[in-house]
């Protein structure tokens, strides 16, 4: 499948889901109907219930299945794409150079890696890093999900176009969806660029890092346990 053929798929995928679900395609009675998940009370016996899963194509390629990682009770949610290659290896979403260049955006806005919860909207690595197929996405997306009900968190920071497209059920490119506030369900969405993005264009960095202070603001004005900072003031 090549890319057009992927992205005709994917939207056709996107618009069958909404319009067969509406509003209710992400609720949370809908992820549990998808996933028959609700009897798991904490994240790591969700864990165990799915890590052996062999939904689709990718678990029969993967070195370890990448759950996610981080504060069960975080107020911050961080969701990228899909595991790369270290991550594939460790287990662990984001650990690699994107990894490390996601904790200094956390940090820049006085967030730690160990205080919020990171995942992605598939749980194994695509061959080759390539993009996941719609079809990988709607066998994995209800357990990201479930997770997110688990999680409850007050805000989630959509990594890249195809999270911020997959948690939205939307096809707008991703400068349509930044610089605005979301919704998933009840829970507030920022949208900015995936960090292996930006390693690849380093001129996006300032772009991101306005999002980031948005979502600072955000934060602040919707939870508000954070010490003042004057974000206006870092580069």
């Amino acid at each position: 499948m090549n890319r057009v053929e992927f992205l005709d798929h994917a939207e056709k995928f996107l618009i069958q889901q909404a319009e067969l679900y509406g509003a209710e395609f992400y609720s949370e009675t809908t992820v549990a109907a998808k996933t028959n998940t609700t009897n798991y009370p904490t994240l790591a016996q969700f864990h165990d219930a799915i890590k052996d899963c062999q939904k689709c194509r990718l678990a029969r390629g993967r070195t370890n299945f990448v759950f996610g990682v981080g504060n069960p009770s975080a107020k911050l949610l961080c969701i990228g794409e899909a595991p790369g290659y270290e991550e594939d290896k460790r287990g662990e979403p984001f650990v690699g150079e994107a990894g490390q260049l996601l904790n200094r955006m956390l940090a820049a806005i006085e967030f730690s890696r160990d205080e919020v919860y990171i995942g992605n909207i598939i749980k194994c690595r695509p061959p080759n890093n390539r993009d996941p197929e719609a079809d990988e996405i709607a066998e994995c997306l209800p357990y990201l999900k479930q997770q997110i009900a688990m999680i409850n968190p007050k805000l989630i920071l959509a990594l890249g176009r195809i999270a911020a497209q997959s948690l939205l059920g939307s096809t707008e490119s991703l400068s349509r969806l930044r610089k605005q506030v979301h919704r998933v369900g009840e829970i507030q969405m920022v949208v900015t660029y995936h960090p292996a993005a930006l390693l690849r264009n380093q001129h996006w960095k300032r772009e991101a890092w306005q999002d980031m202070k948005m979502l600072r603001r955000l934060y602040d004005q919707e939870v508000g346990d954070k010490p003042v900072v004057d974000l206006d003031k870092r580069s």
